[in-house]
């Protein structure tokens, strides 16, 4: 697995941030990845604010990350990562699958969407696929991909 947005040196080990302000689903998601033993989280953020500050300071190679947060949502925490750690890939895992939302997000700097009600079979794809430069959305949303 490479570590980093399209990068192309193979790492053993890629760094995870995890945003989401649900600590449910911030064990759901430790759960799922700590199985890839090339999967490390690194720090877990549950509002916008500090996911730009946390991603600035430990420069992730992954991070996933939820809309609905309080203060600052996804889509400008997404916007403001792209700047503070532009070589992270940033995979959506969202409930809000709106389509005008899951563009916002794509536009804002997102690599990818998931529909949290499918993350627990398309999670790993999504990692893989975003790690590798390439564009991910769930099976739901993948006619959306052309809208962005």
């Amino acid at each position: 697995m490479t570590a980093g947005k399209g990068a192309d040196v193979e790492m053993s080990v890629v760094h995870v941030l995890v945003v989401d302000d649900s600590p449910c689903w911030q064990e759901f998601t430790r759960m799922h990845l700590e199985k890839d033993p090339n999967l490390y989280i690194v720090a877990t953020a549950s509002n916008g604010s500090w996911a730009v500050r946390t991603a600035e300071a430990l420069q992730p190679d992954l991070i996933l990350l939820d809309v609905s947060l309080p203060g600052m949502d996804g889509i400008e925490a997404a916007r403001q990562i792209r700047v503070a750690a532009p070589r992270a890939a940033i995979l959506f895992v969202s409930g809000e699958c709106d389509p005008e939302i899951v563009q916002a997000a794509l536009r804002a700097g997102g690599d990818g969407y998931i529909d949290k009600l499918e993350a627990g079979r398309e999670l790993r794809a999504g990692i893989e696929a975003v790690l590798l430069g390439k564009r991910f959305l769930s099976r739901g949303l993948a006619g959306l991909d052309s809208q962005s």
